[in-house]
């Protein structure tokens, strides 16, 4: 396997081999670099022009940071029309591994061949073959997870990437000329996401980074593409500790009387976070089309929120306040404010309900400034969750491309959570969009915790949530547990065992929950915190689940994690399913236990010492 690079600048000529259209890669500007360079882990290349582009790879234990930069040192401006982050030439493979992902559907895993996907070499080697795929717009994790993994059956080798993209993204693989591929990735180009930039002499402009792994497994490849994830996680958010989020309390009408029932209630529960979820501003109007107007809803929060969030911390947590900051509700009074709105061919954006702030926009950054941080500050809340729910699409205007427009802001709604840490710097962010949709690891890193999806209460919580190990860090991952007053046990072992897959997060109708219930769910969380380093340290060895259909999941989920020779097991049966064999139990000692596993929809946890 050879690292390289492409890139397609507008004055050249495209590939040959029918690919026009298909491709950017094998361009003119492609074959027209020379390597000056190569040394160490670094390579870099030029071409008739001035123009520069170096490709630095960081080595650490078990991964490759790739990053690549590009440098007009011409004496004309030149367009970019496409450049890749990664580029591996020579891998042989006969499996291809994605990840798609639909709202609360999220990492679904994709295998198929090569002869599935078409990517043998013509009989004469002219024509090129290609898999291209990606994502258009501000959710980056729609459709697929910009990750994807490659297969070597016959060697068990498997070559893995993450690219650091939280926008338009693409990958490509590739064959012409032999059996081995070729394999791109990085900024959706030209073709595919409407993205060209020009770059000025003295210049540059630096690719989003990707790493790579290899390993023996899917499941090894992935653990080392997560382990080099660098989150950085407030001092307050370090001990895994449990949330209660009202959501699904109050589907949007939190009030200081609902909140502080549910604290009456979590006192002395274990519980360390209380997080007040959409619906706490605005006229009474429903919370979506509010979104903008973060004025208090005194009706509904007497003494503003500074008494609930006082109240909180009376009972012993940590306050918490929802904000969707990037975007505008159709009923909003910014709804018409078209000066600092984000506008497409001249006319204001508009997705359904919504229309998007201007997030680059200096008078966009004062009013958030004020209405979510200095909330924040003056009513001493330590956690935020940033929510976001719905996507710009293929790009706006503010740059000399649609794509270019997006990346422009999207990379000021990143500067935006960064300076939200400046600000509070022990602040917990939580990264929400519509649950799972900003899945990605530049995302992750500027965050304590994600909400893994919004699959509240459905049935296929467990296959969702051990689906996210292959992405982003379990310790990072906020897995729901909504409980209510008709639940059985076998209810509430299902959804509390779910949660062990990352971060805990309790909601739901919890005062009208009996004795009993409570004990059951007190030992849920009792467990979870004895297997926290497991969770949070541990590396997934087995992932074995039979079921196809999310909405009606059908057969039975295995899940082992293990850390410092201790094990958590993690079994779920869904409809029609089948017993679940114990032999990994045979000669091993269990050193807590809890669920019960003896039908459909029923589950068990043991860790195993």
């Amino acid at each position: 396997m050879e690292y390289y690079v492409e890139l397609k600048l507008r004055k050249d000529a495209y590939n040959g081999g029918f690919s026009n259209g298909l491709t950017l890669c094998g361009s003119e500007s492609t074959r027209g670099l020379e390597r000056i360079l190569k040394k160490d882990d670094t390579i870099v290349y030029k071409n008739s022009t001035g123009q520069y582009v170096t490709l630095d790879m960081v080595k650490n234990n078990d991964t490759v940071e790739v990053s690549t930069i590009f440098e007009n040192k011409g004496t004309e401006s030149t367009t970019l029309e496409m450049l890749s982050s990664f580029a591996l030439k020579g891998i042989k493979a006969d499996k291809i591994h994605r990840l798609q992902s639909f709202w609360s559907a999220e990492g679904k895993l994709r295998t198929e061949t090569i002869e599935e996907l078409h990517l043998e070499p013509s009989w004469n080697r002219c024509g090129m073959r290609v898999e291209k795929f990606g994502n258009l717009g501000s959710m980056p994790v729609r459709k697929y997870f910009p990750f994807i993994a490659l297969e070597n059956s016959e060697t068990q080798e498997f070559t893995a990437v993450q690219l650091y993209i939280p926008l338009s993204w693409q990958i490509e693989i590739l064959c012409k000329e032999d059996e081995t591929l070729s394999l791109v990735g990085g900024i959706a180009d030209r073709d595919f996401g409407h993205w060209f930039k020009t770059i000025a002499p003295g210049e540059t402009f630096t690719a989003p980074k990707a790493v790579i792994a290899r390993g023996s497994s899917l499941y090894d490849v992935c653990d080392k593409l997560v382990k080099a994830q660098k989150p950085e996680i407030s001092g307050l958010d370090q001990d895994m500790g449990i949330m209660f989020n009202e959501y699904c309390t109050t589907w949007g009408n939190p009030s200081l009387e609902n909140i502080s029932k549910i604290c009456n209630k979590l006192k002395n529960k274990a519980v360390k976070y209380l997080v007040i979820d959409s619906g706490w501003y605005g006229k009474n109007e429903g919370w979506w089309a509010s979104i903008g107007d973060w004025d208090v809803n005194y009706e509904k929060f007497p003494g503003g929120l500074k008494k609930a969030a006082d109240y909180i911390r009376k009972c012993g947590m940590i306050p918490g306040l929802w904000f969707e900051p990037e975007s505008v509700g159709r009923l909003s009074k910014h709804w018409d404010n078209t000066e600092h709105l984000l506008k497409k061919d001249g006319v204001v954006l508009t997705v359904g309900d919504k229309r998007f702030w201007d997030m680059s926009d200096p008078w966009v950054m004062e009013y958030l400034n004020n209405a979510v941080i200095k909330t924040l500050k003056e009513c001493g809340f330590g956690y935020i969750k940033i929510d976001y729910n719905d996507t710009i699409g293929i790009g706006c205007d503010g740059a000399e491309s649609l794509g270019e427009g997006l990346r422009q802001k999207v990379m000021a709604t990143q500067e935006f959570f960064k300076k939200i840490k400046r600000e509070i710097p022990d602040i917990v962010i939580e990264n929400c969009s519509s649950g799972g949709h900003r899945l990605e690891p530049s995302m992750m890193e500027l965050v304590s915790q994600a909400s893994f999806s919004d699959a509240h209460e459905t049935t296929a919580i467990p296959i969702i949530a051990a689906n996210m190990h292959r992405v982003i860090k379990p310790s990072q991952s906020q897995i729901w547990a909504v409980m209510r007053g008709d639940d059985s046990n076998n209810r509430i072992y299902y959804s509390m065992i779910s949660t062990f897959f990352g971060r805990m997060c309790l909601s739901g109708d919890i005062y009208d929950l009996t004795e009993k219930q409570w004990e059951v769910i007190e030992a849920g969380m009792e467990f979870y915190k004895e297997a926290a380093d497991i969770i949070k340290y541990g590396k997934t060895i087995k992932y074995e689940n039979t079921t196809k259909s999310y909405n009606k999941p059908q057969g039975e989920q295995l899940v082992i994690r293990e850390f410092c020779n201790k094990q958590l097991v993690i079994a779920h049966r869904f409809e029609n399913s089948r017993e679940i064999s114990l032999d990994f139990l045979q000669n091993k000692k269990i050193m807590k236990e809890y669920g019960l596993i003896d039908g459909d929809f029923t589950a068990k946890a043991w860790l195993i010492g």
